[in-house]
């Protein structure tokens, strides 16, 4: 698959904000980091695989970030491909990499998006619903399900705690700290809470597949992104104390609770 060259640049996108509260994605994607999933590059191919994407289909994605999937999804030359984004900014990029009419990133808001009922035959989202509450996970999906045609696919890639039986308590305290470490309110599921909550909104669960959670280890990092840009990322984030420190706290947090987390990716059909 072709390579997507989407990066900002750091050294301008870095002045006069305060790193110590910045959301943990928006300082890696500064520091150059182009795959921001949980489950990283591989698990997205794998969900985009598993969309199964044909020229016959409309597709829409919630929060599409840089657009590093996106560039997966249209490779499939789907019939039309429309983008939900509220970061300005990613919308200047990812319209970088559209190359058909039928192809838009809009700003906005996902749940106030205009579009009509039943316009796509596929809607995904990637390291979306995690970071919401419960009821707005369900106001999400229930958004994707009413954009979506009969036999349509719901796709999702997200953060999940295992194993499905983990102790309440124990999970609250991955949640704060998780909070904590990133600056997002993340609110990651079990495997069969993310299931169960597809399930409940009316979808058929037809694939599930897990990776590990290594989104800032090294060979995950060279897997993702490739040697010469994690060694550019590594400078980087070793060039600006305020970053380096953020990303030692959040590596901290992942590698202390490694045991229980991972990533999930789903896809589910609309009835």
């Amino acid at each position: 698959m072709d390579e997507i060259e989407i990066e900002y640049h750091a050294e301008e996108s870095l002045k006069a904000v305060d790193l110590s509260k910045a959301p943990g994605h928006w300082i890696l994607a500064r520091m150059g980091k182009r795959v921001l999933r949980p489950g990283g590059r591989e698990l997205t191919e794998k969900l985009v695989q598993a969309l199964n994407i044909t020229n016959n289909d409309d597709v829409v994605e919630f929060a599409p970030g840089l657009g590093f999937t996106a560039g997966l999804v249209l490779h499939n030359n789907p019939q039309s491909y429309i983008g939900l984004e509220r970061d300005e900014k990613a919308v200047q990029e990812t319209r970088q990499i559209l190359n058909a009419p039928t192809q838009q990133v809009k700003v906005g808001d996902v749940l106030k998006n205009g579009l009509e009922n039943e316009s796509a035959s596929i809607v995904y989202g990637e390291a979306m619903l995690t970071m919401q509450s419960d009821v707005q996970k369900k106001r999400i999906i229930r958004e994707a399900i009413r954009l979506l045609k009969h036999g349509g696919r719901y796709g999702i890639h997200e953060l999940c705690l295992k194993p499905d039986g983990i102790a309440e308590e124990l999970k609250k305290e991955i949640q704060y700290e998780l909070a904590q470490s990133i600056r997002v309110n993340a609110r990651p599921l079990t495997v069969e809470e993310w299931k169960m909550l597809l399930q409940e909104a009316g979808l058929k669960v037809e694939f599930i597949h897990t990776n590990p959670m290594h989104l800032i280890k090294f060979p995950r990092m060279i897997a993702d992104e490739g040697l010469l840009r994690t060694l550019r990322i590594a400078f980087n984030i070793l060039s600006n104390p305020s970053a380096l420190k953020r990303v030692l706290q959040m590596r901290g947090v992942f590698n202390r609770y490694a045991q229980h987390l991972s990533a999930i990716a789903i896809v589910a059909v609309k009835l």
